[in-house]
């Protein structure tokens, strides 16, 4: 089997993570209860902003291996990331062994964090990719949707692409749902159901987040 990313990086990965965002920013977190404390769980992850994997994986109350792109595991950072138990993914090709240790990570009862929308976009969950469904449903996981909002805070940035230093980033955890109907069917049509279900919860999720914290 291929190598299961380390439960103990991705815990000092949380510890750096905490340290970072609470002394760069002010991150409120809410709902983070609503994790379940143990078993296979898949954090569901809105992306319009290079901090928000950081920021979950520092305020997550489980250590979180993210699937990231392969591109971000350049120099130094590439024996960081992985040491820190994140996985690389290429998302130009169906990467089975990035699949294989994601579904390594959820068969010895870890968290895998996800972004559905597969690249920075308006963070909104508009188009969700169908990995989301392949990964909850194969690996049993129930979906804990997780709106990070006031990342792409634009107003007095010091340093493009970075929120301002200081200001406050919500991180809103919601209620764990199961992605698939019940039949463990993995078809490519059951799938595809899952991923609308899917969409509707996360959908749902965030504009209940944006009106929790006025966003």
């Amino acid at each position: 089997m291929t190598d299961v990313p380390s439960a103990r990086g991705a815990e000092v990965g949380r510890r750096i993570g905490v340290g970072l965002m609470y002394g760069l920013w002010k991150p409120r977190v809410l709902g983070a209860w609503r994790v379940p404390a143990a078993g296979p769980v898949v954090l569901a992850v809105n992306h319009s902003h290079n901090i928000d994997g950081p920021m979950v994986m520092g305020v997550s109350p489980r250590p979180t291996h993210f699937l990231i792109k392969k591109e971000a595991f350049v120099g130094p950072l590439d024996p960081f990331l992985t040491g820190i138990g994140q996985l690389k993914v290429d998302r130009h090709t169906t990467d089975r062994t990035a699949i294989s240790r994601a579904l390594g990570v959820l068969e010895q009862g870890g968290v895998l964090g996800i972004f559905p929308e597969g690249t920075r976009g308006e963070g909104d969950f508009a188009s969700i990719r169908a990995g989301l469904a392949y990964f909850a449903v194969r690996g049993g996981a129930p979906i804990v949707p997780v709106a990070v909002l006031g990342s792409s805070e634009r107003r007095g940035r010091l340093i493009k692409g970075l929120p301002p230093l200081r200001s406050r980033v919500d991180v809103v955890f919601g209620d764990p749902f199961d992605a698939g109907d019940g039949s463990g069917r993995r078809t490519r049509r059951a799938l595809d159901e899952a991923t609308e279900r899917i969409q509707k919860q996360l959908t749902a999720h965030l504009e209940n987040a944006r009106r929790l914290t006025g966003r």
